[in-house]
């Protein structure tokens, strides 16, 4: 890969691993509610899922959406069940003492809710799309590299934005409005799905 290729795709991995969207909102939420250490599953399983989806798509896995228009509906449906869903643990937590008892999401939840976020299968696509034209197994491979290498500390940002956010969460009130709030934010970043 040019030198060039190279940089915009570590400029493009940064710039959308770090702007809001579901993994961002589910990792603020987690690290406010349940602190850095158990937000770590959550944060790997997001950048190992998000770099084999990139491997997945860039292998050719649109063909099938293609092929089966069907498939990319009922992904939709699932995106927007499945998201439903954690907006509705998120919003639903009452209390940081309550949340410390266990964490949102496992890492292997995590790695399987890259198949049914939106915004991911936007990137994964435009990144395929961009960087590897070509489709070759070393160019896939790059761009899943540099997605798990510069994503991570990317997305452990909103992780630890939620973690400093604790403090100020610190009453049972305060804490359940932010959830409720990110509850509602995670719902909102999903309606772009719905024009597809």
């Amino acid at each position: 890969m040019q030198s060039e290729l190279l940089l915009g795709l570590i400029a493009y991995t940064i710039a959308t691993s770090i702007t809001p969207g579901p993994n961002n909102l589910i990792l603020l939420s987690s690290g406010a509610n349940y602190g850095f250490r158990k937000t770590i599953p959550v944060l790997l399983g997001i950048v190992l899922g998000f770099s084999i989806m990139i491997i997945v798509v860039g292998l050719g896995v649109t063909q099938v959406f293609e092929r089966f228009p069907a498939v990319k509906t009922i992904m939709v449906w699932a995106s927007l069940a499945y998201t439903a869903y954690l907006a509705w643990r998120i919003g639903s937590s009452d209390t940081i003492g309550q949340a410390g008892k266990e964490r949102l999401m496992s890492a292997a939840q995590a790695a399987l809710f890259q198949w049914v976020n939106a915004k991911g299968w936007v990137m994964a696509l435009t990144a395929i799309t961009l960087f590897a034209p070509s489709n070759s197994f070393t160019s896939v491979m790059i761009v899943s590299l540099i997605f798990a290498m510069a994503g991570l500390p990317s997305v452990s940002i909103w992780s630890l934005a939620g973690v400093q956010l604790k403090k100020f969460l610190s009453t049972a009130q305060r804490l359940r409005y932010f959830n409720i709030s990110m509850a509602i934010l995670l719902m909102l970043s999903v309606l772009p799905i719905l024009k597809v």
